[in-house]
């Protein structure tokens, strides 16, 4: 089959209002220690380029890769063999607007665990509504 023309998914997208200005969101979002406070353990350094750690617990460690670094408004970083997550702030006064992006889901492609993407994109979009909430009190000023 033509990888062109498979099923692509949609992204899951988590839109959050945060009560916290956007400096805070940022160390939030793209340090280690921050990432580590409200998603999981990791070796992240915020360098374009780098490659570090997600430390999946029962799933085992996940290779990824930095590829935007545009503080304190945008990171990105390929998670694994298929999946791109993105990181989006936006200044709301003394708010800050996040937006989690989880992108490359595709119909017919298995996770490197031999899970469907489908069934797994259910399960990620879910887990991420209480991972935005968990980041959303972490900040909280």
């Amino acid at each position: 089959m033509d990888q062109n023309n498979t099923g692509k998914l949609p992204d899951i997208r988590h839109t959050i209002l945060l009560n916290a200005p956007i400096s805070r969101v940022w160390e939030a979002a793209a340090t280690s220690e921050g990432i580590a406070a409200w998603f999981m353990p990791n070796t992240f350094q915020p360098v374009e380029g780098f490659e570090f750690v997600l430390h999946a617990g029962p799933f085992g460690d996940s290779p990824c890769k930095v590829t935007v670094l545009d503080p304190p408004r945008r990171l990105a970083f390929h998670w694994g063999k298929d999946w791109t997550l993105t990181f989006e702030l936006e200044e709301k006064g003394n708010q800050t607007e996040f937006t989690l992006i989880h992108s490359g889901w595709t119909a017919d492609q298995v996770t490197e665990f031999g899970q469907p993407h489908e069934v797994v994109r259910g399960n990620m979009d879910q887990g991420w509504a209480g991972m935005v909430r968990k980041l959303a009190e972490y900040v909280r000023v």
